[in-house]
């Protein structure tokens, strides 16, 4: 097992397997490393090296109490890719670790980032205002917070029985084994990181981080995204990025990169290789 150790002294969870071009992966809210399985197998078998870390506070990382905020994300992010010495990388982020790719990007990747991700992410922000009346309320987020700390465990069960794999629509089958893959993931995380962290994905304004990145960006969003609702998350996005190209999939859920992994392994293979 490789940790990399931090100037605060937290210990940041790594996998790094295989040799050839990078291909970062960055994972979401309240989950690891491991929910990366389906991409990492398939890219380390097409011959690129693929790496992807647990962010501090989730996973086999260290439990912080402090530092889980994006600006500190992305800061990890950029001693991780100083340390492996990571050139000419892809960056590929889910939900709220589609904040932390384009922050990173934005703030620390030049030099050593070639093209970046964003899947079912959370720029440009989720949280509804004056200035972005098309996102959730507070009220939303409140619940999250409320949820976790009155009974994570139970939390941690009902969000990907439902939501997140769109497993509350009618006709799709629930997958046991995925909804506890992603209860196991969150459980060995930090119950305080994953309750600050709801704010640094919902509140985070990644307005101009977008607007600064200079490298191509494919964005990919499910229709059907019930966590990240699509008009107010990719589409904008799209329209603040400098090159971007805006892909999205009818009917696919948050969580797509599991339930339909081979059609979201194709086109990052295609974008990566184009």
């Amino acid at each position: 097992m490789s940790f990399l150790t931090l100037q605060d002294g937290t210990q940041i969870f790594y996998k790094d397997w295989g040799s050839g071009r990078p291909i970062v992966f960055h994972h979401g809210w309240p989950l690891s490393s491991d929910d990366w399985d389906a991409q990492m197998l398939f890219f380390l078998g097409k011959g690129f090296r693929v790496i992807a870390h647990d962010r501090r506070g989730h996973g086999r990382s260290s439990q912080t109490d402090t530092g889980n905020d994006m600006d500190t994300y992305a800061a990890d992010v950029a001693a991780l890719a100083a340390h492996l010495d990571l050139r000419d990388a892809v960056h590929v982020g889910h939900s709220t670790g589609g904040g932390e790719v384009t922050r990173y990007v934005a703030r620390h990747g030049a030099g050593r980032v070639a093209k970046a991700v964003l899947i079912g992410a959370v720029p440009p922000v989720m949280l509804k205002s004056a200035s972005n009346p098309g996102g959730l309320p507070m009220e939303v987020f409140d619940g999250f917070r409320a949820a976790l700390a009155a009974n994570r465990a139970q939390f941690y069960r009902e969000v990907p029985m439902g939501p997140f794999y769109g497993f509350n629509r009618p006709g799709t089958p629930m997958l046991e084994g995925v909804v506890g893959n992603w209860w196991r993931q969150g459980m060995i995380g930090g119950a305080k990181a994953q309750y600050d962290c709801i704010k640094a994905f919902s509140e985070t304004d990644f307005t101009e981080d977008l607007r600064r990145i200079e490298v191509p960006v494919l964005v990919l969003h499910g229709e059907d995204d019930q966590i990240v609702p699509i008009a107010d998350s990719a589409r904008l996005s799209a329209k603040l990025l400098r090159h971007a190209t805006l892909k999205t999939y009818p009917g696919f859920p948050h969580g797509m990169c599991t339930t339909h992994a081979e059609v979201i392994n194709a086109d990052l293979l295609a974008f990566i290789q184009g």
